[in-house]
């Protein structure tokens, strides 16, 4: 379990210790993680809570044994982690679209969590010219050095915008002028049903739960991919291919 830790976080950048975290937020560092050892407290702790607040930032309460397991330093019960790309908003990079005269494409990743999916569809995302990946802030996979490696560095290239209100953020979406496309097995309608020379936004579901209700309910189109095999289904950064490339093959007629 400490070996593992230690490799999922080896090429990224860790801070520890209460002030050295409160400075790297306000110095504007996009934090990956943040964990704080459960229990502890103190005027410096509630300075970093501040900060934390006024940043959107999240912290996992965790033993103090598994900061111990990731740096036996003087952490002072707060270990952080920087994010090696800086995530972006996606109110900024849609009007930019349509100001370019280009028809947005974005992909919406419900939670999916696991790093090397995550890599995976971003490679192929970036390849096909989609604009951004829209991601929750919360329950998604971390973009770490395992995820960079995946996506043979699309990570770099393509906006990825995570946003704490992940409906809300959806919803701009429809506001916007994008049609919800839901990848689901929910519906009897193939992937090739929807038109998406439209501006499109194409949701993908999480490799456990699918997508959420709530995105489901709002949909403009759900779409399936046909299955004929007896595994009833394919890996998620498949999935993401094979309907990205549906997209693409429209735009490109």
């Amino acid at each position: 379990m400490a070996f593992n830790t230690r490799q999922q976080h080896e090429s990224n950048q860790m801070v520890f210790g209460i002030r050295a975290v409160v400075e790297a937020i306000r110095a504007g560092k996009e934090i990956e993680s943040l964990y704080i050892q459960r229990g502890i407290s103190g005027g410096l702790l509630n300075e970093l809570r501040i900060v934390m607040q006024e940043n959107g930032i999240t912290a996992q309460q965790v033993p103090v044994e598994k900061l111990n397991r990731i740096t036996m330093k003087n952490h002072q019960g707060v270990v952080a982690f920087i994010s090696p790309i800086t995530y972006q908003k996606i109110e900024n990079i849609i009007p930019d679209v349509y100001e370019r005269g280009e028809v947005p494409l974005v992909l919406v990743l419900d939670s999916i969590t696991d790093v090397r999916n995550m890599g995976a569809i971003a490679r192929t995302a970036e390849c096909a010219g989609v604009h951004a990946i829209v991601v929750p802030a919360k329950g998604s996979a971390q973009i770490n050095p395992d995820a960079i490696k995946t996506s043979a560095g699309a990570l770099y290239k393509i906006p990825v915008c995570r946003h704490d209100n992940f409906m809300q953020t959806v919803k701009y979406l429809q506001e916007a002028g994008l049609q919800l496309v839901c990848c689901t097995e929910k519906t009897n309608d193939y992937l090739y049903k929807p038109d998406y020379t439209a501006p499109t936004a194409i949701v993908m579901g999480s490799e456990e739960d699918g997508i959420r209700n709530d995105i489901i309910r709002i949909a403009d189109h759900l779409a399936k991919i046909p299955m004929y095999g007896e595994i009833e289904s394919l890996n998620v950064s498949v999935s993401a291919g094979v309907i990205i490339y549906e997209a693409v093959r429209q735009r490109s007629v």
